[in-house]
């Protein structure tokens, strides 16, 4: 995501509407938002990054994704990827779907079991596809009307209100063939890998944006495209899902108008294991600006964005965040903020992005997470056996705590780096080997990670 005006315009109008301020401690209170489970109803929390190869097609796709990435994503105890696939990837001719590209993405689930890594789906696109330069929806998918299309080359994020690109994604809410196209990816890709131990879920369909009205203010916009447009799709899509995997999760996401604190207009999703999943962008930070604590930013976001999973009972987990310029002189200050206001109300976050370099890269070239984004590596539960009570996280001694009510099973911890160099104590009749936690039922354990003196 990129700055642009109209994000800018949005974001003014929210900040100004919304004054809620939240808590400074790194703490949630069990039962604000739904948390994520597993198959065993163990509450799960999810650590991770998003991985793209957005450079490479055809033979050639998805090549610059290894299984370092995996790898090193482990050892810095993150336990979940959101892997990036491209639709006109999949399926390049209509009706016929590339068996190399699957192969491709089996190679990485592979990978990513592996290392004990989760993997979220997720079916991207960037200014809608390739008919306008980036990836995504096919062009044999792509209609236009003969609308025009300029390119912003120094800020494409602002190709998406172009006209033949807005109309486009009305073409495919609304056209029944390209609905039925759609629908049949999506069971293409959940009948492939229903059975793939590494799968987590589905996200069906990055940044979903759409056609402006005559008149109509960029916030009603996006709250009436996600109510009239994005919600009838994503119950058709989980439709299709479900008619070849009732096991995982279906992520679905809002208009990036979210980012800017609009809470959202979508509906109910009628799946039992839908998850909302926004993204958390700043307009000013997205242009390299520094983080300015005192706008009140993640105060808006934080309010805005819990409305709909309250309402309608949904976990929530943020597939997208992290500024382009992690190095500025309050950066750390940022991620100290966001991961706290994260910890509140979300089951986890994919950052953006993995890769080895500069910009949104998480890690420099020789593996090591670049400055302010060690933050993200710190100890946390990936799976508690029970119902949490409390969990809080002090950075500024590196100490996680985690109070439950033990159930049945195995509460499993991450720490970086595997648990050389970390202390585990259980407080309460339990035991701890290695990562893992068991627990009599019933009793109140307290967990506590810290590093070894």
């Amino acid at each position: 995501m990129r700055t642009n005006k109209f994000l800018a315009a949005v974001g003014c109008c929210a900040i100004l509407a919304t004054g809620a301020v939240v808590p400074d401690a790194h703490a949630r209170e069990a039962g604000a938002v739904p948390r994520l489970t597993d198959e065993q109803g163990r509450t799960l929390t999810l650590r991770g990054w998003n991985v793209e190869d957005k450079n490479h097609r055809g033979d050639q796709a998805l090549s610059a994704i290894t299984e370092r990435t995996f790898r090193d994503l482990r050892a810095n105890g993150f336990g979940l990827a959101r892997l990036l696939v491209f639709w006109d990837d999949l399926e390049p001719v209509r009706g016929r779907y590339s068996q190399a590209y699957l192969r491709k993405i089996e190679r990485i689930l592979d990978w990513a079991h592996r290392y004990d890594v989760r993997v979220l789906i997720d079916a991207h696109q960037d200014v809608f596809g390739p008919a306008f330069g980036h990836r995504g929806i096919p062009e044999w998918a792509t209609r236009t009307d003969g609308l025009p299309f300029t390119p912003h080359p120094d800020d494409w994020f602002s190709e998406y209100y172009e006209p033949a690109v807005q109309r486009a994604f009305t073409h495919l809410y609304g056209d029944e063939d390209l609905r039925r196209a759609q629908a049949s990816m999506w069971q293409v890709l959940a009948r492939r890998f229903a059975h793939h131990p590494a799968v987590l879920g589905y996200d069906l369909i990055n940044e979903p944006m759409g056609e402006f009205r005559a008149g109509e203010d960029p916030a009603t916009a996006a709250r009436r495209i996600e109510a009239e447009q994005l919600t009838p799709m994503y119950n058709r899509l989980a439709r299709a899902v479900r008619s070849a995997d009732r096991l995982h999760w279906v992520f679905v996401e809002p208009t990036p108008a979210v980012g800017e604190g609009v809470p959202t207009g979508l509906g109910r999703i009628k799946d039992p294991k839908a998850v909302y999943a926004p993204h958390f962008y700043n307009t000013a930070m997205e242009a390299g600006a520094d983080y300015d604590p005192s706008a009140g930013w993640i105060e808006s976001y934080e309010s805005a964005v819990t409305a709909y999973p309250k309402k309608y009972g949904v976990p929530v987990v943020v597939g997208e965040w992290g500024p382009l310029n992690s190095e500025l002189p309050h950066m750390g200050r940022f991620y100290t903020d966001a991961l706290a206001s994260l910890a509140r109300y979300t089951s986890g976050w994919a950052g953006y992005v993995w890769c080895y370099g500069g910009g949104y890269c998480a890690a420099d070239a020789g593996g090591v997470l670049r400055p302010n984004k060690a933050l993200t590596a710190t100890p946390y539960a990936r799976a508690v056996a029970g119902r949490v009570r409390s969990e809080t996280y002090d950075p500024s001694t590196r100490t996680y705590r985690l109070v439950y009510v033990a159930g049945h099973g195995t509460t499993e911890l991450s720490v970086p780096t595997g648990v050389r160099g970390w202390r585990v104590r259980v407080a309460g009749p339990g035991s701890v080997r290695g990562l893992d936690v068991r627990a009599v039922a019933g009793a109140t354990v307290t967990v506590t990670v810290a590093p070894r003196a």
